[in-house]
């Protein structure tokens, strides 16, 4: 290999340890000193601080007399914020969405949360003349609605009942859940299974399966829905369905960035 070759090499070697730097103070909220961060880079010390120097003068890493601690800086901040910006869910999620259609034939909704309700934020539709539309902007209570529930689900139980007890649990039809301790018992279940069913909850004759959409923190604001006549959407159909609205999610917050806390 020529001298060219190697001082390539040796760039992208540099950037490698330097990114691993950069991840390992990420998870530290106190940082590290220079021999704990050598330690679990698995750098010699003096690598790891020559590294750590060219960081510092870009700013993307800063030292802690106090501590003797290298912690993340102001830099990787604004980087890691152009990005927050630029993410855009809808544009990210649409192709997905799309796929999902194709695959099933009945219409994919994005759902965000929006205070105590979600908000569909796009729907690409179904091509069967019976379908379910959803209106774009539009706001859909948590407890009867399958996107709803799939980002309950992932609420701590007082946020649960919290929203439960503001808003009431209307009933719509002989399906809707209209207690605490039932919607309760449902998240559970949505939560071992990994998605949701509306199962005429709002509307006789129509139903919906939602999978979660995963943030960077593994936090659920946002959930792909499938909808269609309960007709197509056969009970003996939700288990493939559900399984398929999963993978969109899951590709989704792969997309974002967005990971599961466990």
């Amino acid at each position: 290999m020529d001298n060219k070759g190697l001082k390539q090499e040796g760039g992208v070697q540099s950037i490698t340890r330097a990114l691993a730097i950069l991840d390992t103070l990420a998870e530290w909220d106190d940082g590290l000193t220079l021999t704990e961060l050598a330690k679990n880079v698995g750098l010699p010390p003096s690598s790891a601080h020559r590294i750590l120097t060219t960081l510092q003068n870009h700013r993307f890493v800063r030292f802690e007399p106090a501590t003797m601690s290298w912690l993340v800086g102001v830099q990787a901040f604004v980087v890691g914020n152009t990005f927050a910006r630029s993410r855009d869910i809808v544009s990210i999620a649409v192709p997905h969405m799309r796929r999902l259609m194709t695959k099933t034939g009945e219409t994919v909704n994005l759902f965000t949360l929006d205070g105590d309700e979600v908000i569909c934020m796009a729907q690409i539709q179904s091509q069967q003349m019976v379908r379910a539309i959803s209106r774009p902007g539009g706001g859909v209570e948590m407890h009867r609605s399958a996107a709803g529930k799939v980002i309950l689900a992932h609420m701590s139980q007082p946020e649960v009942i919290t929203i439960a007890e503001k808003n009431g649990l209307p009933r719509y039809t002989e399906h809707t859940i209209t207690t605490p301790e039932a919607l309760l018992i449902e998240l559970g279940k949505v939560k071992q299974r990994g998605f949701s069913i509306d199962n005429e909850e709002f509307s006789l004759g129509l139903r919906c399966i939602a999978a979660p959409i995963f943030d960077e923190t593994g936090a659920v604001h946002a959930a792909v829905s499938l909808a269609g006549p309960a007709s197509r959407i056969t009970e003996s159909r939700t288990d493939a369905l559900g399984k398929l609205v999963l993978l969109c999610g899951e590709t989704i917050s792969a997309d974002i960035g967005g990971r599961p806390t466990s």
